[in-house]
């Protein structure tokens, strides 16, 4: 299994051999550092823990700082492997392992929404837009009967939207360019610029 951390930087367009524009999302990641190696004896389960970015050392407690042992890292995540002794503490991953081509999955935290209703949240259709109806008509109608004297749970209603983990899967890798760290997806990926950004593949 390949992995990589990176951020998201912006979008562009990409014009394939027949001519078609496809868009495209660029990301910036960088090499990684592995800062702990998990197993099943040790941990429980297998995994890799790795390093990415950078940030002032005043800005990391002491208990992170004597765990990264001397690396600067800004991003601290896992990734779960079936073969943990291919890596050990200190080794640097870069693009080497992506090519153009591979199907991968993208994990990101969406943009922020705000409090929205359930027509932008969940997509109702909303109320009638005639027949006496007065200032309804974004409601979302019934939410339970009059007998269970009690809101069912998981009920969709209005509320904060967005700002959730979202795994976009199948996305295709359109290109690598390990000298500038940039990796270039196919499609939108969830985030505004800036954001963490794990790809898999």
């Amino acid at each position: 299994m390949k992995f990589t951390l990176g951020t998201k930087q912006h979008m562009t367009q990409v014009f394939s051999e027949d001519g078609a524009v496809h868009p495209a999302t660029v990301l910036s990641a960088g090499p990684m550092t592995v800062t702990q190696v998990k197993t099943k004896a040790t941990d429980g389960y297998d995994a890799v823990q790795v390093a990415f970015g950078s940030r002032k050392e005043k800005n990391i407690s002491k208990a992170v700082r004597g765990h990264l042992k001397g690396v600067n890292a800004r991003f601290i995540k896992e990734f779960r492997t079936a073969d943990p002794s291919a890596y050990k503490v200190g080794d640097r991953i870069d693009l080497s392992a992506f090519a153009a081509g591979d199907l991968v999955e993208v994990s990101a935290v969406s943009k922020g929404k705000g409090y929205q209703s359930v027509i932008k949240r969940h997509g109702f259709s909303g109320q009638p837009r005639s027949h006496g109806q007065k200032h309804s008509e974004n409601a979302p109608g019934s939410i339970s009967g009059g007998l269970r004297n009690k809101v069912p749970k998981g009920m969709r209603m209005a509320g904060r939207m967005g700002g959730e983990r979202i795994t976009v899967k199948n996305l295709t890798v359109v290109g690598v360019n390990p000298e500038t760290n940039e990796l270039l997806i196919s499609g939108a990926v969830p985030g505004r610029r800036g954001t963490l950004v794990e790809v898999r593949g």
